[in-house]
């Protein structure tokens, strides 16, 4: 029996393909990408060396921004489980590593723009060398 292709069809294929792709691409940014900006944000990496700095560390939730308060001050912690370490700044570093996180965030939103405003554009005007007809 042989399958009718239609141009609907196409479409959605190329459509959960692109998503695969990008939820992969996004996944994939996540866990190095947060570790790189609360580096860049001031915030200094530490290995548990102590009884007490181990208790502390084991208990912190892996992979989040956690915020403590030791002797009215106020700390910044992000557990990094896999390389051991624990990312530490002050209520300073931290407004700024939210800052970069929005920054990035937009910088994300437009090149995903971009990239959506050149495929429209390959499939009204027809991409790679070929014209695309209405159907």
């Amino acid at each position: 029996m042989k399958t009718k292709i239609t141009k609907s069809n196409i479409i959605l294929v190329l459509a959960a393909a692109a998503a695969a792709l990008f939820v992969a691409g996004c996944a994939g940014m996540e866990s190095g990408n947060t570790t790189s900006l609360l580096t860049a944000a001031g915030f200094r990496a530490r290995t548990p060396q102590t009884a007490k700095q181990k208790q502390v560390y084991a208990s912190l939730p892996a992979y989040k921004v956690h915020r403590a308060t030791v002797n009215g001050k106020v700390f910044y912690v992000y557990k990094d489980e896999k390389a051991g370490l624990a990312y530490i700044g002050r209520e300073p570093e931290y407004q700024r590593y939210q800052q970069l996180a929005i920054q990035q965030q937009i910088a994300q939103d437009q090149y995903m723009a971009a990239e959506m405003d050149r495929q429209a554009a390959l499939d009204w005007y027809g991409g790679f060398g070929f014209r695309r007809f209405w159907w």
